[in-house]
């Protein structure tokens, strides 16, 4: 059966991460500087700034000099993009069900993730393509991490900062009053504890494959915690799983179950 939610009025909204929760390893990103390592497209400039960074991020901690350093970036032209494409999309089957059943409900779908915005824009892309071909033709709104450009090369900058922590719950509560939604009726799922944000703005939270401060939060919580692990494009894991999951889906009176 085929549908279409793009006509359909959506006070209800589904909120995902990307990475980790739709989306498997390696990271988006990760995929990105070894595409321009490979390419030699990464020199001493970058890494040098890469180092002075680290440092000066170092003490804010460990996760902010991970996650918050993409100096590694600066002075790399954008169109270094233009042929970059995962070797396969290693998207969870259970969050392509997932994402399907939302579409059928006529929900607003958004990805809201710390990768950066062209790569998340390439995710959501590949993402409506296996909907589609699933009969199920939607369109995701994406938020990210937003760089700083300047003469077509990036500067390693964030100036809007890094799509994580609150700065997740922000930009859901901006959709919501922009789009009149219902956020007592709204899904978030994440897997992080950078997801955090982003799940307690909504009355329908889930942690997917959580790390360990998530999975302490959700047990105390109560939300539903999901364990996803096969990517989509295996066939074998389509028919495994598609079908136990729509009929939990239809036992719970159309919402998903974990």
């Amino acid at each position: 059966m085929s549908f279409s939610s793009q006509n359909r009025p959506a006070r209800i909204a589904a909120f995902f991460d990307l990475d980790g929760t739709l989306l498997g390893s390696p990271s988006l990103e990760w995929q990105f500087f070894r595409h321009l390592r490979e390419r030699r497209l990464l020199g001493a400039e970058q890494y040098f700034s890469w180092v002075a960074e680290t440092l000066r991020l170092a003490r804010r901690g460990l996760s902010a000099a991970r996650q918050e350093n993409k100096m590694y970036l600066r002075g790399v032209a954008v169109e270094a993009l233009q042929d970059f494409r995962p070797a396969r999309w290693q998207f969870f089957a259970e969050g392509l069900l997932r994402l399907r059943w939302h579409a059928a409900q006529g929900h607003r779908l958004v990805l809201v993730s710390g990768t950066l915005d062209p790569l998340a824009q390439l995710a959501a892309s590949a993402l409506e393509a296996e909907l589609a071909r699933r009969g199920c033709v939607t369109l995701l709104r994406v938020c990210a991490t937003q760089l700083e450009e300047s003469g077509g090369r990036w500067s390693g900058r964030m100036p809007q900062g890094l799509m994580n922590g609150a700065a997740k719950a922000e930009i859901v509560w901006q959709i919501a009053a922009a789009e009149s939604l219902d956020l007592e009726l709204s899904f978030a799922s994440g897997n992080s504890a950078g997801d955090l944000g982003m799940l307690g703005a909504v009355g329908r939270p889930a942690a997917v494959n959580p790390d360990a401060l998530l999975a302490q939060v959700a047990a105390r919580a109560g939300w539903p915690v999901l364990l996803w692990g096969n990517d989509i494009l295996g066939r074998s894991a389509e028919k495994t799983h598609r079908a136990p999951l729509e009929n939990a889906f239809a036992n719970s009176g159309g919402e998903p179950k974990p």
